[in-house]
């Protein structure tokens, strides 16, 4: 059933979620806070603890409840139990944690976690392991997602039978947008809460079933003390997609797609994040995370301060002289190590070397704190420097430094390590309560960071950070990086904003939904929301110390399209691309119109899903010859589970294995991971992508695959009884691929040289996808 890990879900969680979720619209999560620490005492009930905590569900009940309802097995015994409190929007809940372990000769075999209301003894959540070495998924899948539906709903009327009219199927939760290749599937049913016939997503019931039609995690998230806003005055669709459209601030930034078929390089691209409207009167829902830090409007500096450093060769001598001067390192610090190092960096192609160089500070024989820098020995520039104090430092100086002191620090540090870039880094200005709020002298430290934005585009992947001591005004962390790209000297020519406002808007859809704002204070002060998790898991701040708001509110938001692969848009041609690879591709994936009905239709579907078999005016063209670079790509992506391979043999360079299979091919990467493993030879130097193959290749690649051609070559093991056996010069594998059903005899005969359609590979891997969950063999264990 999966993974050997064991599975630990519905533990307590920290987060609360008091902002519009993100493109995926994250699940909120309640807060629970453990009142036990002594895992004896959880065991043994020592200590009263339902007198203590006052809840109606005894620890004994709690556990005969879970096996009841969980049907845990007798020799699963009760290890561990914890009663924690879960913050509601207007009062808590208490919840008993049951963990329960199978054991075989001191062996862990298998565990349930189950949670109960320890008020009601409903069941709240379970998850569970099982290790079973002779267990294994088959392919196609036993049970296929419209089946696990069935067994998720049957269950769910069992569990959770006074919810199951509260609640709708979500369609679009967990479900796979391409079919699976493996049978290691679980479905992820979700089951939304509706008021007022309107989903609130942050609350549900949610089961994963797998392949097997096995229930291995099951979640109640409810709230039933939230107060829902009626929906009687709200604006209309199309009136809130106006108000999105209007809002949208779609921005340009630079990426780096992975490319394997050569150097890497930035892309400009115009990224637009999910936003919501209030589907009352159509405002802006703002979300609390953006509201904390803007990007000033103006860089550092109007112009740059000096000239790029040139490339040459730094010892660490002159690297260490460098660090010294830049930075005030610790008094009595003393320095321990320096090492040279290189590496190909893969996002530039370039080759890298720096140093490394660290210093340790003591008091007498004791070690108090140490210094690391890391110095490119290039061009001299300082990537980073860390200094750290074991003690905290000196206590007994109050820290007296403002938020607009350290900023200075910060950018005039920024400015003498990075001259050159003075004029593209802007600060990211933090919320201004962030630290006008907080009492005096109790921020001991400033953490400062600056994005790079060339021409107007922000660099996704650049960063420079800087830490400042409010107590010794000292920067005590710098950490810049800055690829080494080429860009424009001038800005390209991008498509319009609104352009790119109307491709965004057919990747998202929009969605009417609730969205439950929670704004916490402490003695009349606000606390911001990560700052709350962080006091509450640290045991820092109690829940009865803080007040609490929570404001329900009806949304309109953009939900991301359920598409197969990551995109963005391309800023200069709009098109949309790849995130990984950098290809051009679509929204809205072609479908093949000349296989319904075709004896291979669900094969040739499959294929064209995984873009083995491209799709061209609508025509796959089953009954044409496969060529071996389709053939070749097929395999590779059904031996990968249908991600595409990750080849980094002369990837930097661009050249290829085979002459003809150049790096900028389409057939590039399935070719050079073929070749890696062994699949096939470089014989010539010459690969014929666009050449036909015949049924005895094709045999020979199956068997490759399935890692038995060094067997089949014993041809005399085979009992081979083609009528054109003396026709066939690859016996062994032929007898293999017919004998696994793989490929088939025509009136006895194996006919080698016939050549293969494009249904035929479909179903000839199809059959392999299938042979290979067949074979494979579960470990031995004791």
């Amino acid at each position: 059933m999966g993974s050997k890990k064991r599975l630990i879900a519905f533990v307590a969680l920290v987060a609360i979620t008091s902002s519009v979720p993100t493109a995926a619209f994250a699940n909120g999560a309640n807060v629970t806070i453990d009142r036990q620490t002594n895992l004896a005492d959880r065991i043994s009930g020592e200590g009263s603890m339902e007198a203590a905590e006052n809840v109606s569900v005894s620890k004994d009940k709690a556990e005969k409840l879970a096996r009841e309802l969980v049907s845990i097995p007798k020799e699963y015994t009760l290890q561990g139990a914890s009663l924690a409190v879960t913050v509601l929007a207007q009062g808590k809940r208490n919840v008993w944690g049951l963990d329960f372990v199978k054991k075989v000769n001191g062996k862990h075999k298998g565990s349930i976690y189950v949670q109960i209301d320890a008020d009601g003894g409903q069941l709240l959540a379970f998850s569970s392991y099982l290790e079973n070495a002779s267990s294994k998924p088959t392919y196609p899948l036993k049970v296929e997602r419209s089946a696990a539906q069935d067994i998720a709903a049957s269950f769910m009327k069992q569990i959770a039978a006074s919810y199951a009219d509260q609640v709708r199927y979500n369609p679009e939760y967990g479900a796979q947008v391409l079919p699976p290749l493996t049978g290691e599937v679980v479905h992820k049913i979700r089951y939304d809460r509706i008021i007022n016939d309107i989903p609130y997503v942050d609350n549900y019931i949610e089961l994963d079933v797998d392949s097997e039609g096995h229930i291995t995690n099951y979640k109640l998230q409810w709230d039933d003390t939230l107060q829902f806003p009626k929906a009687d005055s709200r604006i209309t669709l199309a009136e809130a997609n106006a108000k999105l459209r209007e809002l949208a601030q779609p921005e340009l930034q630079y990426i780096v797609p992975y490319s394997p078929q050569g150097q890497r390089s930035p892309q400009l691209s115009y990224e637009m994040n999910s936003l919501a409207v209030n589907a009352l009167d159509g405002s802006l829902i703002k979300k609390l995370n953006d509201q904390t830090s803007s990007v000033s409007a103006t860089p550092i500096a109007p112009a740059a301060l000096g000239e790029a450093p040139k490339a040459g060769n730094m010892t660490d001598k002159q690297a260490i002289a460098l660090v010294e001067s830049s930075f005030k390192l610790p008094t009595g610090a003393v320095l321990s190590n320096s090492s040279y190092n290189e590496y190909n960096d893969d996002t530039t192609g370039h080759n890298e070397s720096y140093w490394n160089l660290n210093w340790t500070t003591k008091s007498g024989s004791r070690e108090t704190g140490s210094v690391s820098a890391t110095v490119d020995s290039k061009t001299g520039i300082i990537r980073s420097y860390y200094a750290y104090s074991y003690d905290g430092g000196d206590t007994s100086v109050k820290p007296s430094l403002t938020y607009e002191q350290a900023e200075k620090i910060a950018t005039d540090t920024v400015k003498k390590q990075l001259s050159w870039a003075a004029d593209q880094l802007y600060v990211v200005k933090p919320d201004p309560k962030q630290y006008s709020e907080a009492p005096a002298g109790t921020i001991n430290s400033y953490y400062i960071s600056f994005v790079r934005k060339i021409q107007g585009a922000t660099v996704s992947y650049d960063r420079v950070n800087v830490n400042v001591d409010a107590r010794t005004n000292e920067v005590t962390m710098y950490d810049a990086q800055l690829a080494s790209f080429n860009y424009p000297a001038q800005a390209p020519k991008v498509i319009e904003k609104t352009e790119a406002i109307e491709k965004w808007l057919t990747y998202y859809r929009t969605e009417l939904t609730y969205y439950v704002e929670r704004e916490y204070s402490l003695q009349g002060q606000p606390i911001p929301i990560d700052k709350y998790n962080l006091m509450l898991a640290a045991g820092e701040l109690d829940s009865e110390q803080v007040e609490s708001k929570t404001d329900v509110k009806l949304v309109y938001r953009l939900v991301p399209a359920a598409i197969d692969e990551s995109v963005f848009l391309d800023a200069q041609s709009g098109q949309w691309r790849n995130r990984e690879s950098g290809e051009v591709t679509a929204l809205e994936k072609p479908k093949a119109l000349d296989v319904e009905g075709h004896w291979a239709q669900r094969q040739l579907e499959l294929m064209v899903a995984y873009k083995a078999l491209d799709v061209k005016d609508g025509k796959v063209r089953p009954n044409a010859i496969v060529t071996r670079g389709e053939l070749i790509k097929m395999l590779v992506l059904a031996m990968n589970s249908g991600r595409g391979p990750i080849v980094m043999a002369n990837a930097e360079s661009g050249s290829a294995a085979f002459s003809d299979v150049a790096a900028g091919s389409g057939y590039y990467v399935y070719v050079q991971s073929a070749l890696e493993q062994n699949l096939i030879d470089i014989g010539d130097g010459t690969f014929n992508p666009a050449g036909e193959v015949d049924r005895e290749e094709m045999a020979e690649l199956i068997v490759r695959a399935l890692g038995y051609n060094t067997l089949a070559n014993f041809d005399q093991l085979f009992n081979i009884n083609f009528k054109d056996a003396d026709k066939t010069e690859k016996k062994g594998q032929a007898a293999i691929v017919v004998g696994l059903n793989i490929m088939s005899l025509s009136d006895g005969s194996f006919l080698p040289e016939r050549k293969v359609t494009r249904a035929e590979a479909a179903t000839a891997f199809f059959r392999y996808l299938q042979t290979r969950a067949d074979l494979k063999e579960a470990p031995i264990r004791n």
